[in-house]
């Protein structure tokens, strides 16, 4: 009788886990649904935005469209949440394109034609070269792979380099192929793109919407923003202050800490960044290559204490 009387409230236990689980499942999914049909909503408003050129107010749209998808993490599917992400950084994209069109155009000027010396006389010498209006420094990329448009650095080795305010103040930042560089942006930026860096220090001030860390390996990245995804990057570490979760996908021996770097000006630059300062979800990893329940990731950890960098200057 005592063996039977357990088995039956075994048996109990498992009807009742069981109709807690679907329980459960039903609202999530009822979330879930709640939540794509707001997105789809909100993403529609953000594309008219910016068919008609209100460019200031789709930004405002694609912010809280940010904070539905950081606010919806927690009981979305690991696929959701990466269409999500594409969705905001195909937007984003967009939106970099449109302030580029909507810009004033340079003035057309004729250049002096260089004409060829008759035979038997002195050719005359050289015009002047037209200066150009923005002379660009060594190493500074000229555009993004995607088509955006974007300022930045590309190609250098073991240099200084640096960009200010008045540089960054809403622009897509876009650092390629560094090798052994170290790099402060002071300032502003709307996106940041960091692609194909090996060994390199990138210190960088409050972005307003993502950052993209993709094919890097032994670099140290202090980052702000809304939304980091970091793909194919290895032995690196990074100091953020990342509202959403941060994504790691392909990635192996990537370690992470509070967000330590400090400027004059940076408060500045966090309240024009609409960043909040009071959340930051450093320590929470989604790793897209790493579904088992209840285990740790073994492809990121965190930095001890004793180990973290706090003086960067």
């Amino acid at each position: 009788p005592e063996r039977l009387q357990r088995r039956e409230a075994e048996r109990l236990q498992d009807v009742e886990r069981q109709r807690q689980k679907k329980e459960a499942q039903v609202v999530k999914e009822e979330q879930s649904e709640f939540f794509l049909a707001a997105f789809s909503r909100e993403r529609e408003a953000v594309e008219a935005l910016l068919a008609a050129g209100r460019l200031e107010e789709a930004g405002a749209r694609l912010q809280g469209l940010q904070r539905l998808l950081t606010e919806s993490v927690r009981f979305l599917a690991s696929y959701e949440v990466r269409k999500g992400q594409e969705e905001l950084a195909r937007l984003q994209g967009d939106l970099a394109a449109r302030r580029q069109e909507l810009q004033p155009k340079k003035k057309f000027a004729f250049r002096a034609r260089k004409k060829e010396a008759a035979p038997g006389k002195e050719p005359a010498a050289p015009a002047e070269p037209a200066a150009p209006a923005e002379p660009a420094a060594p190493g500074r990329a000229e555009g993004d792979p995607a088509g955006a448009p974007a300022c930045g650095f590309s190609g250098a080795e073991a240099e200084e380099l640096e960009l200010g305010p008045a540089e960054l103040l809403q622009r897509d930042v876009a650092l390629c192929e560094l090798r052994g560089c170290r790099v402060r942006l002071r300032g502003n930026p709307n996106t940041v793109r960091v692609r194909g860096c090996s060994g390199c220090t990138v210190l960088c001030g409050p972005v307003s919407t993502s950052v993209l860390v993709d094919g890097c390996s032994d670099c140290v990245l202090v980052l702000a923003c809304q939304q980091l995804r970091t793909h194919r990057t290895r032995c690196s570490r990074f100091y953020v202050h990342v509202t959403s979760r941060a994504v790691i996908e392909d990635c192996t021996e990537v370690s992470f800490a509070p967000y330590s770097w400090s400027y004059p000006g940076i408060e500045g630059d966090f309240e024009s960044s609409g960043l909040d300062r009071s959340r930051n979800n450093w320590n929470l990893v989604d790793d897209f290559d790493w579904l088992v329940a209840g285990k740790p990731s073994p492809n990121w950890s965190l930095i001890p204490e004793q180990e973290r960098i706090s003086c960067w200057d």
